[in-house]
């Protein structure tokens, strides 16, 4: 029995004496075995910014800077001093109290804000160094035993803004952009406009980094330990734009439609040489900061480039070109004008001025659709085909912008079998084409020939303000210099005694011709019309290219292209002149310019 007695108690002694060199194991470890502390170590993204777009005369209209987010571990924070960070982080950035006590919930790494301003960041990281100094801040141990050292409130970048501070001015000519990742932070890239066409010159290239030891603010500390890779932004673009010239167009097209009652007007004026634009505008705009509120969603399209439609007698002056340069045109020929009626097979062919005869040039500054039929019916489809190619038309002009459309021109063999579409395209109908393939098809009337290739951009800049110049191709030859001017006077003459008299502006060059469409809905012509005036304005030193169209105008109001475009023309001209882009011409020197007796 006490031999029994003394093993129980032996083995009582050799569990007690186990349990014990177990808690001196523990012990060992906790106090001899040095804590696990986290590297000192940091890195700091200097986030690379997208380059600006600026107007010619030096604004800003869209610019990027960086947003930041704000985190902070919740139990880094002294529990006796939680009250007073969520007061003054509330007070600093400016958020709700009730969503900031509501991120304390989690004992973690939270992010109080992902869309903080840059003032509001600079404010956060001055607080940041208040509450260090006040020790709201704490080191704590974790769950795994890991020492966590004393962290404060953490601000980084956490992606770009986009920025359009004058709204819809502009627009959709610069476009917008969409939101995207890339390397944990939200980037933005160009969807429409300049933004879209120039984007990989706009997007930024590099972001800056430095690798080094850190403080307590997480703040990278400076020294010649640290690694540094350069920050390298985009490149700015500088439109060939004036804002001043571009915000005056846009209201003279705005208090257009809505004189008129039509569904949009667009208009542009373009250097006649360059090619480059000094204003391109649409009374249809919107604002990039409000994208979700569009209704219409046509409206972020540029209807200068992405519209086609059927040009109506803006096209004359071109077939008349074209004939001059084939030499098919008799000046001194008298053409018989049906009595305003024509009939050719089974397509009755219609003139609203009647003549009842006339010679070519007489045709063209009366708008005669049965003399324009009359005078193209020399050309072969051929002919035809190839010479509206050689101008430009279903073909891009190669502007500096995107989703620019085509139009389209019939076949060859179509006008062989279709007599009556080769007519028709004589006086506009029966193609296709946009605003800038007809701007660029006139500019040849002023420039002595030539086609230019039409451009909204002055010049890039790098960081270092080094400007580069893109390149521009070559203007093409598609007129001799004499047919030119004859074209030139011509048109002229339209504005002095021709259809295109109400964009007549005294003591300034102008010239131009008008053009009314029908618009086809469903293979139907309805009561529904495009009007336009296609021209120019010049004094000694410059020459503008100008075009206009009022879309959709309605029969029961002013819908004629002489009614509508013509006087929006002309109030730009005189925009021109109130602006100093053109000078008046005095009475005895206007003499030299006008057009030719014989016309």
């Amino acid at each position: 029995m006490e031999n029994k007695r003394v093993s129980v108690i032996l083995g009582i002694f050799f569990i007690l004496l186990i349990c014990f060199i177990i808690f001196l194991s523990i012990v060992y470890v906790k106090i001899v075995t040095p804590r696990k502390i986290p590297t000192l170590q940091s890195t700091k993204i200097d986030t690379a910014l997208r380059g600006s777009i600026f107007s010619l005369d030096g604004f800003e209209v869209a610019s990027s800077s960086n947003l930041y987010k704000a985190s902070i571990n919740t139990q880094s924070i002294d529990p006796d001093k939680k009250e007073l960070f969520i007061n003054l982080f509330c007070i600093y950035s400016g958020i709700d109290k009730a969503q900031i006590e509501a991120k304390f919930l989690a004992k973690s790494n939270v992010v109080l804000s992902y869309n903080l301003s840059n003032s509001i960041a600079t404010n956060l990281k001055k607080l940041n160094l208040i509450l260090l100094r006040y020790d709201v801040f704490r080191e704590y141990e974790n769950a795994k035993g890991v020492v966590i050292p004393k962290q404060g409130l953490s601000i980084e970048v956490s992606g770009n803004n986009r920025a359009y501070p004058y709204k819809s001015l502009l627009e959709p000519l610069i476009g917008y952009v969409k939101k995207g990742e890339s390397s944990g932070i939200t980037r933005v890239y160009g969807l429409k406009g300049v933004e879209k066409y120039y984007n990989d010159i706009l997007s930024s290239k590099q972001d800056g980094e430095i690798i080094g030891k850190r403080d307590v603010g997480f703040n990278v500390i400076i020294d010649k330990e640290a690694v540094k890779k350069t920050r390298q932004d985009g490149f700015d673009i500088t439109l060939s734009i004036p804002l001043r010239v571009q915000h005056k167009l846009e209201g003279i097209l705005d208090r257009a439609k809505s004189r008129y009652n039509v569904q949009e007007v667009i208009a542009g004026v373009m250097d006649s040489h360059s090619g480059r634009f000094l204003a391109l505008a649409t009374s249809n705009r919107f604002n990039p900061g409000t994208l979700r509120e569009i209704r219409d969603y046509s409206s972020l399209n540029l209807s200068a480039l992405e519209r086609v439609y059927e040009p109506g007698s803006t096209i004359k002056p071109i077939i008349y070109a074209i004939l001059l340069e084939k030499n098919k045109i008799n000046p001194a020929q008298v053409i018989d004008l049906e009595g305003g009626v024509y009939k050719l097979r089974n397509y009755t062919i219609r003139d609203s001025s009647i003549l009842a005869k006339g010679t070519p040039e007489d045709i063209l500054l009366r708008s005669s659709n049965i003399g324009m039929v009359k005078l193209a019916a020399p050309l072969s489809s051929t002919e035809l085909h190839t010479a509206l190619r050689a101008f430009g038309f279903s073909e891009l002009t190669g502007i500096d912008l995107p989703y620019e459309k085509r139009g389209t021109i019939p076949s060859v063999r179509r006008l062989n079998i279709e007599e009556a579409t080769k007519a028709t395209i004589s006086y506009g109908y029966g193609l296709q084409t946009t605003f800038m393939q007809l701007m660029r098809a006139y500019a040849s009337f002023s420039n002595g020939g030539y086609l230019p290739t039409p451009r909204i951009t002055q010049h890039i800049s790098a960081q270092d303000s080094q400007r580069y110049s893109l390149p521009t191709p070559t203007p093409i030859q598609i007129l001799s210099s004499s047919v030119a001017h004859k074209l030139e006077d011509l048109l002229i003459a339209v504005v002095q005694k021709g259809t295109g008299k109400p964009a007549l502006v005294e003591n300034v060059i102008v010239g131009g011709k008008t053009g009314t469409a029908k618009i086809a809905k469903n293979g139907e012509y309805i009561d529904q019309y495009n009007g336009s005036f296609f021209g120019f304005a010049k004094d000694s030193k410059r020459t503008y290219t100008i075009g206009v169209v009022v879309f959709q105008s309605h029969i029961q109001n002013d819908y004629y292209g002489g009614r509508t475009a013509a006087p929006i023309f002309k109030e730009i001209v005189e925009m021109l002149v109130s602006e100093g882009y053109l000078e008046q011409t005095q009475k005895e020197n206007a003499q030299a310019l006008e057009p030719s007796p014989s016309l």
